[in-house]
């Protein structure tokens, strides 16, 4: 989940798992942490709208999210017409942050064997890139 390019919540499955029910963990998760910063009266930002690529798309999965959490999903596709590479809205955000992660050694070749190792690094690699914007 990443607002303007800074993560909120990691989760690393294994290939075999398919984007929704990663995504299922994902926002899981994310709510933990929302009602947890709510019930130590600090203030996060209110989640409003999601949006995500192609793989997520389904009215089912769609009207879960919005059942479930009261959260907005919108899935952002390319046209039919367009051919070959084209930047889609918001997708920018989440290709840059990915590209911060190569600048961090243990993240750009997949070293690790236990996925939340991998997650560690992500956030200890998030962490860094907002200390340096803040310096």
């Amino acid at each position: 989940m990443i607002p303007r390019g800074k993560l909120i919540v990691v989760v690393i499955t294994a290939a075999s798992v398919s984007e929704q029910a990663g995504a299922k963990q994902a926002l899981s998760k994310l709510n933990q942490i929302r009602l947890g910063v709510a019930r130590r009266r600090h203030r996060m930002g209110r989640l409003i709208r999601i949006w995500v690529d192609g793989g997520y798309r389904g009215q089912d999965f769609t009207h879960w999210v919005m059942d479930v959490y009261r959260w907005l999903w919108s899935v952002i596709t390319r046209s039919e017409e367009q051919k070959g590479f084209v930047v889609l809205p918001k997708q920018w955000l989440v290709e840059r942050t990915f590209g911060w992660f190569n600048w961090s050694r243990r993240l750009s070749k997949d070293y690790e064997i236990l996925p939340e190792t991998t997650e560690a690094f992500i956030y200890v690699a998030m962490i860094r890139l907002m200390l340096k914007q803040l310096a």
